[in-house]
Formats: C-alpha cells, sequence, structure tokens
C-alpha cells in the first residue's frame, strides 16, 4: 500500500478568513492526500508543533493578514529547529508579488496567490515532496 501525501492545512496569525484554505484542503483531500487542518488563529510555535506531531510531508500555510513575511518565514525556522528539513512549505493567499522572492529565499518553496487553480497547488505538492 502506498504511503498517502500527509498535508498540515494551516492559518497562522490573526487572519479569520478561512474559505480559501477549506477550499484548498478540500481538494487535496479529493485528490487523496491526507490532510490536517489546523483551523483559525495559529501561532508559529503551534503550527510546527502540529506538523511535528502529525508527521506530515507538507505545511500548506494561508494568510490574507498581511502578516506573511514575518510568520512565514518564523515557521519555517521553527520546523527546521525541530529537525523537520524535508518538509515542503508552501503559502498562499493575498501576498503581494514582490514579496514573493523573499519567502523562497526564507524557505517557502512556492507561494500561491488568488486564482490560482487547485490542480496546480496538487501538482507542485506531488513533484517536490521527498
Amino acid at each position: 500500500m502506498e504511503k498517502r501525501i500527509r498535508v498540515l492545512v494551516a492559518k497562522p496569525g490573526l487572519d479569520g478568513h478561512d474559505r480559501g484554505a477549506k477550499v484548498v484542503a478540500r481538494a487535496l483531500r479529493d485528490a487523496g492526500f491526507e490532510v490536517i487542518y489546523t483551523g483559525l488563529r495559529q501561532t508559529p510555535e503551534q503550527i510546527a508543533e502540529a506538523a511535528l506531531q502529525e508527521d506530515v510531508n507538507v505545511v500548506a500555510m494561508s494568510l490574507l493578514s498581511g502578516a506573511h513575511n514575518t510568520l512565514f518565514p518564523k515557521v519555517v525556522n521553527l520546523l527546521k529547529e525541530k529537525g523537520m528539513n524535508d518538509v515542503l512549505v508552501i503559502g498562499g493567499g493575498v501576498i503581494p508579488d514582490a514579496d514573493i522572492p523573499g519567502l523562497k529565499a526564507a524557505g517557502v518553496k512556492e507561494v500561491f496567490t488568488p486564482g490560482t487553480p487547485t490542480s496546480v497547488i496538487i501538482d507542485f505538492i506531488k513533484q517536490n515532496v521527498k
């Protein structure tokens, strides 16, 4: 039996809108991934700990509040501190194009902005999970 890809879908910070995250979570589940959704208003520490406890392959964060330049890199660093260097970290939400290179330099492998087809996210995960 093939091991399913485990994805933690997380909403860091004070962002209270999760419709997009739920759409992505459902699409990932329908594509055969095992999905764990953290719920709203998670701290970077809670996200990293959940990723460790759930033994995930992917951390997918969604953020609309504008705090992505602080929160996404913080999660990446906490995962590294926990020895989770092989976890694929992706982000999405309302993120200005100008911020994406800095997020990638900080260890976020890809950033998906509004309007990205869920099939693109699914294909990216399949191609990049180690």
